[in-house]
């Protein structure tokens, strides 16, 4: 059976069983008719999913793997903050009338740093470190900006990335592993969705850089479910499990700005039915 569906089961079980409610408290999120929307939150979960035995795709239901990669892109590769570059809607309740979510998100990605090597955004500073400095302790992304905050729509959740790399015994090739730290998150709405589109940017990254996929560990400070979500994460998961679906990335591309959505091939992907029309707390 699939590892991720494993992970997410006993991540959701432990929150709904030993974790704390918000009710009562003052909180910002709300549904859409106003009222407040509560949570039960677990503090600190940390989850590991080794990407060379697997790639970590939910099986009880449906995870939008392209559209999550289109939207990693849409962060990573186009560095935009406007949704009029994404296909997806996900983004559409935080922008403006022209479309931009402010300072946030890609902006932060694109914006220009001097280094000793000269101007670099914080993405093809991560790309020449892994090239040329590889072992380097220091090879991360941040995208919480506090001086920006106040020009952001949404204050980024998933906000930084580490890169750590290892050299395994009796390999030539050494391998990349990564750390996504995320403030804040949506079980339910958004769990599988970060999880695979930060396991595909591994894979970019370490065939663009000639290394081995290794291990994407995912810290949560605050993961949470919704009081309108706990009898849809109940039902789901209870529900029968499949094995992991084939993963691959087309093996003609090195150069990550070169990747789309239509890169990445997912077989064999079986699941059960789709949640259709999850509320979402804004």
């Amino acid at each position: 059976m699939s590892y991720a569906d494993e992970v997410f089961v006993a991540m959701c079980r432990d929150i709904l069983d030993n974790g704390t409610s918000t009710e009562g408290e003052k909180v910002r999120p709300h549904w859409p008719d106003g009222t407040a929307a509560y949570t039960i939150k677990k503090f600190g979960v940390v989850n590991r999913y080794d990407l060379r035995k697997e790639f970590p795709l939910l099986t009880l239901r449906k995870t939008g793997i392209k559209s999550a990669t289109d939207e990693m892109l849409w962060i990573w590769q186009r560095k935009s903050n406007n949704i009029n570059d994404l296909s997806s809607s996900i983004w559409d309740e935080w922008a403006d009338e022209d479309g931009s979510i402010g300072k946030a998100y890609g902006y932060q990605m694109g914006i220009k740093h001097q280094y000793k090597e000269g101007m670099m955004d914080q993405v093809d500073r991560v790309i020449y470190d892994l090239k040329n400095n590889p072992f380097s302790r220091r090879i991360m992304t941040n995208i919480y900006v506090h001086q920006d905050l106040h020009e952001m729509n949404l204050y980024p959740c998933a906000y930084s990335m580490t890169f750590n790399v290892t050299q395994r015994p009796g390999e030539d090739k050494l391998t990349l592993n990564g750390i996504l730290n995320q403030r804040s998150q949506d079980v339910l709405a958004a769990n599988n969705w970060n999880v695979a589109q930060y396991a595909v940017l591994l894979h970019m990254l370490a065939q663009c850089v000639n290394m081995n996929v290794g291990e994407l560990v995912h810290v949560i400070a605050d993961a949470h479910i919704y009081d309108r979500h706990v009898p849809l994460i109940e039902e789901l998961i209870t529900r029968k499990q499949y094995p992991a679906p084939t993963f691959k990335l087309n093996p003609d591309i090195h150069d990550f700005y070169q990747f789309t959505k239509d890169d990445i091939i997912v077989e064999n992907y079986i699941t059960g039915e789709q949640i259709k029309d999850i509320p979402i707390a804004i």
